[in-house]
């Protein structure tokens, strides 16, 4: 028994050393944890959110429906990107400048949104709710682009990790807690409390230190709109990697896009839903998220995509397991751990790939365009799968989402260089 006990702190001291543990504690992961969190609290404050509060308030389903396009600002914010890039304001620097006048007029937007009535005024609503997620996404522009110039390329795994971790905390205070406090407190009151919740980033963006100066960067805004694009696909298997980047996690989005009716077509009650694949699946997702970022350090970011791109596909496989088996609960509880830890892995390296992908000069508008591209399958492959699932049946179904993470794993074979420049 002591020999096991040792062997198994031996193993855990291999994976957790003294020097990670320092690395993990240390200014810049807390940076990256708090900045994370102060991303993720605006997005369903647009989405489950303001839908709970409109449908309250009886606001007609295709107005409801309609409100999806104040999401736009996500995958266009590569549009105004540029300008962070080019111009630095006269105070707290090229990023914190940029960043803290962005997180102050987002604050005030969610509290103007809290003031407006979905009821008696819905396009006000709509105006409210477009400048809550253009500030919004000009924030994720800006702290995109603080964690890829304050990170070294070692630290980009990690750090990346513990973004997303507050991430989802922060996604989760938002939708969870902001439902929540809705059935006791006004919708005005919610909107308030969660602008006051992004009080920590500001804080920290005032106290972090400005990342390093690099040179050669634009000098006006031709420059900082031409020159990302022509050094971006100067390198040497450039396509490749935007083709890997809309590939690779693709098995995995066309999956969930379909899991719910999934769980409700083969007998599980909506309790079971919310307790297993909501509340447990979120943790499993963050302690996929975290043990990512730990084993990138150890392995760098190219194993890392290899490991976590196999276990996203075999985690896929596994629901069409599920399919076959029908209602059970201890095995949706197995299947939905080990789908969220593989998710959460192979989105932590998917993120800190994308980042040691952007040239320091250009981060903002190169992470933008990254990223922006990174939407695109969740849009464009969830669109067929509810015919796939209806025409294929849902064992049928997963085990075309299993095979469609192979282009990605073979884009990665290939780029093997691109990845190591």
């Amino acid at each position: 028994m002591e020999k096991d006990v040792k062997a198994a702190k031996n193993g855990f001291s291999m994976i957790v050393s003294a020097p990670m543990i320092k690395s993990i504690l240390s200014r810049k992961m807390l940076v990256s944890l708090i900045m994370g969190f102060s991303c993720g609290v605006p997005l369903l404050l647009t989405i489950s959110v303001l839908q709970a509060w409109m449908k309250r308030e009886g606001v007609d389903l295709s107005v409801i429906g309609f409100f999806s396009l104040v999401g736009l600002p996500y995958t266009l914010k590569f549009l105004w990107a540029p300008i962070f890039d080019r111009f630095t304001l006269p105070f707290l620097g090229r990023r914190r400048g940029w960043l803290i006048v962005a997180q102050l007029l987002l604050m005030l937007s969610i509290i103007m949104l809290g003031f407006t009535n979905p009821g008696k005024a819905p396009w006000m609503v709509a105006f409210a709710a477009f400048l809550v997620t253009f500030f919004s996404a000009s924030q994720d522009i800006v702290v995109d682009a603080y964690r890829r110039e304050d990170l070294s390329d070692e630290e980009l795994g990690l750090g990346s990790s513990m973004y997303i971790y507050g991430y989802r905390v922060g996604m989760l205070l938002a939708s969870g807690g902001g439902l929540i406090l809705a059935d006791i407190i006004p919708f005005s009151v919610v909107y308030f409390l969660m602008a006051v919740s992004m009080i920590p980033g500001v804080i920290t963006t005032i106290v972090t230190p400005e990342p390093p100066q690099v040179t050669g960067q634009p000098v006006n805004l031709y420059s900082a709109v031409i020159e990302p694009l022509k050094e971006y696909f100067s390198r040497k298997g450039a396509i490749m990697i935007l083709l890997f980047i809309l590939f690779y996690k693709i098995g995995d989005t066309m999956a969930s896009a379909m899991t719910t009716p999934f769980y409700m077509d083969i007998g599980f009650t909506m309790t079971e839903i919310g307790t297993v694949v909501k509340l447990f699946g979120f943790w499993a997702t963050l302690a996929g998220t975290f043990g990512g970022g730990i084993l990138m350090l150890r392995m760098g970011i190219n194993m890392s995509l290899w490991i976590f791109g196999i276990l996203q596909a075999i985690s896929t496989a596994c629901f069409a397991l599920l399919a076959m088996a029908g209602h059970s609960v201890p095995l949706l509880s197995c299947v939905i751990a080990f789908e969220n830890i593989s998710s959460g892995m192979g989105t932590a390296a998917y993120a800190a790939f994308m980042a040691s992908m952007t040239d320091r000069r250009f981060t903002a508008t190169q992470y933008a365009l990254l990223s922006s591209l990174m939407g695109i399958p969740r849009v464009m492959a969830s669109a067929p799968t509810g015919f796939f699932a209806k025409n294929m049946g849902w064992e049928g179904f997963f085990i075309v989402c299993t095979i469609a993470a192979v282009p990605g794993l073979v884009l990665l074979f290939f780029m093997q260089s691109a990845i190591n420049r």
